[in-house]
């Protein structure tokens, strides 16, 4: 080195000395920032500490970089001196060039799909490379401790213009157009990599021969981003059907399915899955989450982690939820159309849940995260859907001699109910946890409603194999019985009979009632303006009702509860002849009265004397009791072969001022056979539509 080199070597040193200390300084680093004088808020103050970690982690990470450069090494040592990530063309090649990130002006991330290769560049500080005298490692890091064995950390030797590994590995191969000070690479990234933020250390030494251990690490502070990948054969999220993933994976727009089984309604939901704030969300929630950063590449895991996160009962989840009651705290779930404003609010708030969300909210936010990950994900409505809170695999009704329902069941455990509607979400991946076959959509379910099944303390559902649900294989992973409810329970009726050895007697049993239809967006179809593009994939999760199929898949499934069996088992013996016939309303448009009308049909050569009670009310789309508009109870007596029809009428200004969110109206209907003891339960809904609006 000459003096010219030693001086400026020497006025270097002087200046970065200068550099750490003003950066001490500003950076409050010795005492702490002193607050000015005034009121300012706990927002504000929060903000500055988070500015000040920021700025300190990042002065820190200089730091270290300075300190590299002022060790003294061989002269021979070649250090690197940038990366390039040639981020827009690996984007275009990884389908990854949607994304915001990307697109950054002052910061662009690189957003890569594993299971694929990318290309990158090393740049050279002091001279051209030389594969003969140059030794260069990339260390791809993963997570708060990357280790090899585990795979969230490779070390990925540079030497060869070819791959040499399994496509289990990583590996680097040198490109021809590598030239001078510039190396460019393509790196291979094996599709079991965890998912999530990457970080890159970028190692030169010289080779053996030149006997010269000297090193220098170079540490990249931009995060490669490094996604699902269902594309690639290899992926656990492989669809073999391409074209589906544009649908379920690149489109960020779609709807959700609400109101009831008879006049269902598309919402249309902006998904926004490309947008800045959404993968940055998606991999905050899943470092929060309980999984070991090996997990992060098992989709099963993940989405497990997804389900629990999005609601608040998980540490940092996403929204908190409220079915009944005044939004003035939050924005009422109605309000919501997209989930980035939801995520947006999250991160401006600190982390807190945000205020409200509903099923529907919960699931859109989910497949906005799934898709963001690269996970195929679609949010899916299941029309009268039940909630069975008791482990039977039913949805049971008790009522006392009077015909009147009995709060909780004789045992005080039973608060089952049927919703008109519920949403939870399907994503595609392999199930090499479960015995072959059992691969492809995978219910999970972020609403609060249940425990999972596993043990965990949390408020998650699934992934259910759909494929478990359809043959009613309860016993696979995860919380297929839950599913298995929501969509194929039957609904028993129970009325108080002492004569029975258990007090009550098996009225009644629908095996229709449940799981109307099961509505999602349908692939590649777009109808702004109706509902033709709703696809029905109920045949998916279970087999055409009353089929000796379905029927064997009850038995099947009631094998592994106690309880299931013996509520089957219950035999009936009551003599049912009279029929009962309800006239089901689809709607009705606000202004207008309705009415409830039951035909009651006495088919036996005998009298029969018949107690009947409808009731109207308004209520939410889960069932929850608002108000009562109006009750008729009548008892009348019926000869052979006679008939008599029962009618509810409701006015206008007996309903108007008592509806609810979403406008939703159930009809009770009990009636009673003195003679006999035979019981007719009914319920019906329907929804007051209000006049749309016309654009001119």
């Amino acid at each position: 080195m000459d003096q010219m080199e030693m001086d400026e070597d020497v006025y270097s040193r002087s200046v970065n000395m200068q550099k750490r200390q003003g950066h001490e300084k500003v950076l409050g680093f010795h005492g702490g920032m002193k607050r000015p004088g005034g009121s300012r808020g706990h927002d504000y103050y929060n903000r500055i500490n988070s500015i000040r970690s920021s700025y300190a982690t990042s002065f820190k990470r200089r730091r270290l970089q300075e300190e590299q450069d002022d060790k003294p090494i061989s002269a021979y040592l070649n250090k690197v001196e940038r990366v390039n990530w040639y981020i827009k063309e690996n984007g275009r090649s990884h389908k990854t060039i949607k994304y915001d990130l990307v697109h950054d002006m002052k910061e662009s991330k690189p957003v890569m799909r594993r299971g694929q290769v990318f290309r990158m560049a090393l740049t050279f500080r002091d001279r051209d490379f030389n594969v003969e005298r140059d030794r260069i490692a990339l260390i791809f890091k993963f997570g708060a401790k990357p280790s090899v064995q585990k795979g969230t950390m490779a070390v990925v030797t540079v030497k060869n213009d070819k791959f040499t590994k399994t496509k289990d590995d990583w590996d680097a191969k040198i490109e021809t157009e590598s030239s001078g000070k510039d190396l460019v690479l393509k790196i291979h990234i094996p599709a079991n990599a965890p998912v999530g933020i990457w970080r890159l250390d970028v190692r030169s030494g010289l080779q053996a021969q030149y006997q010269d251990s000297s090193k220098f690490t170079y540490s990249e502070e931009t995060d490669l981003y490094i996604l699902f990948n269902p594309w690639c054969k290899d992926d656990g999220v492989y669809m073999e059907d391409a074209s589906k993933l544009e649908e379920y994976v690149m489109n960020d727009n779609g709807k959700i399915y609400k109101d009831t089984h008879k006049r269902p309604r598309g919402r249309p939901w902006a998904y926004g899955q490309f947008d800045d704030v959404v993968l940055p969300v998606a991999s905050y929630i899943l470092e929060l989450s309980r999984l070991s950063d090996s997990e992060r590449g098992n989709p099963v895991r993940v989405v497990r982690a997804i389900a629990a996160a999005v609601n608040h009962y998980d540490e940092g989840g996403i929204m908190e939820g409220k079915w009944e009651g005044d939004y003035n705290d939050g924005v009422a779930p109605d309000m919501w159309t997209g989930t980035v404003r939801i995520l947006e609010e999250y991160v401006n708030n600190g982390y807190r849940p945000v205020k409200y969300g509903q099923c529907w909210v919960f699931s859109a936010v989910v497949t906005s995260l799934c898709r963001a990950l690269g996970i195929p994900c679609r949010s899916i409505t299941n029309f009268v859907s039940a909630h069975d809170t008791n482990s039977s695999l039913t949805i049971d009704n008790f009522y006392d001699k009077d015909g009147h329902r009995i709060e909780g069941g004789p045992d005080g455990d039973n608060t089952d109910s049927i919703w008109n509607f519920h949403c939870w979400n399907d994503t595609w991946m392999a199930r090499p946890d479960l015995p072959k076959g059992y691969g492809g959509w995978q219910a999970i379910d972020a609403t609060p409603q249940e425990e999972s099944s596993s043990m965990c303390n949390k408020m998650q559902c699934g992934p259910a194999s759909l494929e478990a649900v359809r043959r009613g294989d309860i016993g696979m992973g995860y919380d297929v019985p839950y599913i298995y409810s929501e969509v194929n329970a039957d609904v028993m009726n129970w009325g108080e009979d002492q004569d029975c050895d258990w007090g009550f007697r098996r009225m009644k049993m629908d095996k229709y009632e449940v799981g109307r239809c099961i509505l999602t967006k349908r692939p590649g179809k777009e109808d702004d303006n109706g509902n033709t593009d709703k696809e029905d994939i109920i045949a998916q999760y279970k087999n055409q009702e009353g089929a000796e199929t379905e029927r064997m898949t009850v038995h099947n499934a009631i094998r592994g509860y106690r309880r299931a069996r013996q509520y089957y088992e219950y035999k009936t013996d009551i003599k049912e002849d009279v029929q009962f016939d309800l006239y089901e309303l689809e709607k009705i448009e606000v202004g207008q009265p309705f009415q409830v009308k039951v035909v009651v049909r006495n088919q036996s050569n005998e009298h029969r004397t018949v107690s009947t009670s409808l009731t109207a009310s308004s209520v939410y789309y889960t069932s929850i009791h608002q108000s009562t508009l109006k009750r008729s109870d009548s008892k009348f007596k019926l000869g052979p072969q006679q008939q008599q029809d029962v009618i509810l009428t409701v006015q206008f200004n007996e309903y108007w001022k008592k509806l609810v969110e979403g406008c939703l109206m159930k009809i009770y209907i009990i009636c009673r056979v003195e003679e006999t003891g035979q019981t007719y339960t009914e319920e019906d809904d329907f929804v007051v539509e209000k006049p749309k609006l016309q654009v001119a």
